[in-house]
């Protein structure tokens, strides 16, 4: 019996349930779900951003595995700090859902007309440094509230009219399949308003040198069916830009990365104290090649 580590949360445990399903179309292996709460889930009150440190949704479930109660983990890519604990590694990436953002406005706030289609000085609900700096960057008159909890909650505190919107990943929305009314939703494009390093992506973490054999339950090379290298490659771009600016969630920090046949396109947005934030589009051949070139614009 293989333990699979996860958060506990609706969009965690599809997570968790998807990789299940992947590694029982391509291997024999029974895999049980142990669900960890994390400090992020534990901390309710007050807005991550605000909080030194890195880590909030992983380090628990990290413990976990190096400590033998789990046999793997699987988290939001985006959430992993770029450097793993000693011990722990990244086995396989599979195939990333979309990347990009939704918008989702309640009725009375709707503007089909406006640069975003929100009405003047809307109040907008985000927990997201990177979100409110791109929101008054394309619309200074909006106001921004930190807003928490998992998916249906924020949706539920916007159809409460806490908020006149909320900003939610697209890939949450897809693999909930939530349905939203009567909030009005608006996908934003990533090349305008860029996601997070790794967005949509999924990270399936192991203790380093464990072996996996369907007969005696350790690691081999078995999470290579499931592992995708275009979105591997995507991400490590993307999160060579995160790891050179030594950032964490609170960064207001882009980045999203797609492959252009034998390039690397990737499009990044950095927030820099109250200035306009800088944006850049770059392309190369490899992951550090491409991060190296983006660097060099939004550090200039």
């Amino acid at each position: 019996m293989i333990i699979l580590g996860s958060r506990g949360s609706d969009l965690a445990l599809w997570q968790a349930h998807h990789v299940k399903s992947l590694l029982a179309e391509q291997t024999d292996l029974a895999v049980e779900i142990k669900v960890i709460r994390t400090s992020g889930d534990r901390i309710t009150d007050v807005s991550l951003a605000s909080l030194p440190g890195k880590g909030f949704f992983t380090k628990e479930i990290e413990a976990a595995l190096l400590a033998g109660d789990i046999d793997l983990a699987v988290h939001s890519h985006k959430d992993l700090p770029t450097e793993s604990p000693t011990g722990l590694t990244i086995a396989a990436v599979p195939e990333r859902g979309p990347a990009s953002e939704c918008l989702l406005v309640t009725p009375p706030a709707w503007d089909a007309n406006a640069t975003l289609p929100l009405k003047q000085g809307a109040l907008v609900g985000t927990g997201s440094a990177r979100r409110a700096m791109q929101l008054l960057d394309l619309r200074p008159d909006l106001q921004i509230r930190d807003l928490r909890g998992n998916v249906p909650t924020r949706i539920r505190k916007a159809i409460q009219g806490q908020y006149d919107a909320i900003v939610l990943a697209r890939a949450g929305l897809q693999r909930l399949a939530l349905d939203p009314a009567p909030l009005r939703v608006h996908e934003l494009d990533p090349a305008c308003f860029v996601p997070a390093p790794a967005q949509g992506a999924l990270a399936i973490q192991v203790r380093a040198g464990d072996r996996l054999t369907e007969k005696d339950g350790r690691w081999q090379p078995a999470l290579a069916c499931i592992h995708h290298e275009p979105t591997a490659r995507a991400v490590a771009a993307e999160r060579l830009v995160l790891a050179a600016l030594e950032g964490g969630c609170n960064l207001p920090l882009g980045a999203y990365a797609s492959l252009e046949q034998e390039h690397i396109r990737l499009q990044a947005v950095l927030g820099r104290d109250g200035r306009v934030p800088r944006r850049c589009e770059v392309r190369g051949q490899t992951p550090a090649a491409t991060a190296r070139a983006a660097l060099q614009v939004l550090t200039e």
